[in-house]
């Protein structure tokens, strides 16, 4: 287990999550979510969220059915990485991201209701339970 600094996103077509961890405790915070119009973020920001944080890893969840096949949004999330990586130059990994909205909703209820149930902190919220689920994954 090194100490390196990774990043996630959960992608969505409307809104992306974002979420910072350390490797070395296992643990991530949820960051601002970003809009999307039609799975296409501002890349700008993107590019200001790389810069602050300089991660050594990027990890995006990699939507799928429950039965492990892919969907629709499958190969826009990897759409999304691939550009990440061809923009930035960052190394990207994709992770199953299956239950990590349910996870997310659930946590976020659990803490504030339904008023903290709004779409940009679910989001995040998801993009946490995503890279958290990537660091027990590493361990195992």
């Amino acid at each position: 287990m090194s100490n390196r600094t990774i990043l996630a996103f959960d992608f969505g077509t409307k809104s992306i999550g974002a979420a910072i961890g350390q490797e070395i405790t296992g643990t991530a915070r949820a960051l601002a979510a970003f809009k999307a119009q039609d799975g296409t973020p501002d890349w700008q920001k993107i590019e200001r969220l790389l810069k602050e944080w300089q991660p050594d890893l990027v990890v995006v969840g990699l939507p799928l059915n429950m039965d492990g096949t892919e969907q629709p949004l499958t190969e826009r999330a990897r759409k999304f990485a691939n550009r990440l990586h061809g923009r930035f130059g960052v190394q990207i990994a994709l992770q199953d991201e299956r239950l990590s909205t349910v996870e997310a909703r659930a946590h976020l209820f659990d803490r504030g209701g339904f008023r903290a149930l709004d779409k940009g902190s679910v989001d995040s919220a998801s993009a946490v339970v995503i890279l958290e689920s990537w660091f027990e994954q590493q361990l195992g």
